[in-house]
């Protein structure tokens, strides 16, 4: 893979859309690599300048909101308690319990979540299912989209930072960082949870 390549890649008018379409597709599909994308991407403009974080920072986060956003609305129009046996025994509890935690708890879980893929579609489901006011969710799922598009921008940044001379270094050694870095978020908040 040669320079040129990867720095057309970076100045493409197709990065920005497919960025957006990547981040939205993560919220339902967890194998989509949008954590990924984003570390590289910071990696790659800060070791060539393209592309700006000024652009990738709102277009992951804007993505990250519609996505969350997205599955909050199908979990409120199909609910938690559409069928009978979601409403009886075991299963009905357990949906009681989700409910009652997403209220009580809707900023801790919104926050948490965005760094847990399957948590994520988890949460939000049950944000909207649960019925929690769009007016409380809509910005938390805002400030959480953000941060999380910063703290993966950052990550790629110090990357970038370190191999700014190697850019193609900088994105191999990203991805890979990214993979390990959600892997370890994901287990200690799988620890403190359980």
């Amino acid at each position: 893979m040669d320079e040129a390549w990867i720095e057309g890649v970076a100045a493409s008018p197709w990065l920005v859309p497919t960025l957006f379409a990547l981040v939205v597709g993560d919220a339902f599909l967890v194998v989509l690599p949008s954590e990924t994308a984003v570390v590289a991407l910071g990696a790659l403009g800060t070791a060539t300048g393209a592309p700006s974080w000024w652009l990738i920072i709102p277009v992951a986060a804007a993505g990250a909101v519609v996505g969350d956003a997205l599955c909050y609305l199908i979990g409120r129009r199909v609910g938690l308690d559409r069928w009978r046996w979601q409403r009886e025994g075991r299963v009905g509890a357990a949906i009681a319990r989700v409910r009652r935690a997403v209220h009580r708890r809707t900023a801790v879980l919104v926050f948490t979540a965005r760094y847990v893929p399957f948590a994520r579609i988890a949460v939000n489901l049950a944000a909207g299912a649960g019925r929690v006011p769009l007016r409380r969710y809509l910005p938390l799922s805002a400030a959480a989209g953000l941060a999380w598009a910063c703290y993966n921008v950052a990550i790629g940044a110090v990357i970038g930072s370190a191999f700014s001379d190697n850019p193609i270094l900088a994105v191999a050694i990203s991805i890979p960082l990214a993979i390990m870095l959600g892997l370890l978020v994901d287990r200690l908040i799988t620890r403190r949870a359980g």
